[in-house]
């Protein structure tokens, strides 16, 4: 269970947002969201929508140095493997750090991300035979999701 007080001095940012860049109404629904923060002067990290296993290290550091983290959920999030592993480190940040985590489920539900079912769980479907020699990441990355869709958080959707 997560603490009530945030606990990591070596913050950096106020929120950091994952979320995968390839679903472009996502993508779009982002960047608003970027634009109203920095209008509020909230430093938020986001990362770019294309990554590379280089740029792993440096977002996993960035999420650490968080106050909160905001996951979007979007079909195309549970077929990546820097969002799941993002997800899995936003979660070890709110048991250890006592960081926020607030989901929003972007044109989605939160049981199909919980049971991995609907086009979410396609996407899963699709990273499992690729990681089919893995089955410990697999199993890390499934367990954080069922996680993260049993925390309370925010329903959107392309109507914006």
């Amino acid at each position: 269970m997560a603490s009530s007080s945030f606990s990591n001095p070596a913050v950096k940012h106020d929120v950091f947002f994952s979320y995968d860049g390839r679903d472009t109404f996502c993508l779009e629904f982002s960047r608003r969201l970027r634009v109203a923060l920095v209008r509020k002067q909230i430093a938020a990290f986001f990362d770019l929508p294309w990554r590379s296993d280089e740029m792993l290290p440096s977002l996993l550091n960035a999420i650490e140095c968080s106050k909160i983290s905001v996951i979007i959920f979007s079909e195309a999030y549970a077929s990546s493997k820097f969002s799941l592993e993002e997800l899995v480190k936003i979660l070890e940040s709110r048991k250890i750090h006592g960081q926020i985590v607030i989901p929003v489920f972007y044109d989605i539900v939160p049981s199909d991300v919980e049971k991995l079912t609907g086009t979410f769980g396609d996407g899963f479907a699709k990273l499992q035979e690729l990681f089919k020699e893995s089955p410990y990441m697999l199993q890390r990355w499934s367990i954080a999701l069922t996680e993260a869709a049993n925390i309370s958080g925010f329903h959107s959707n392309r109507d914006w």
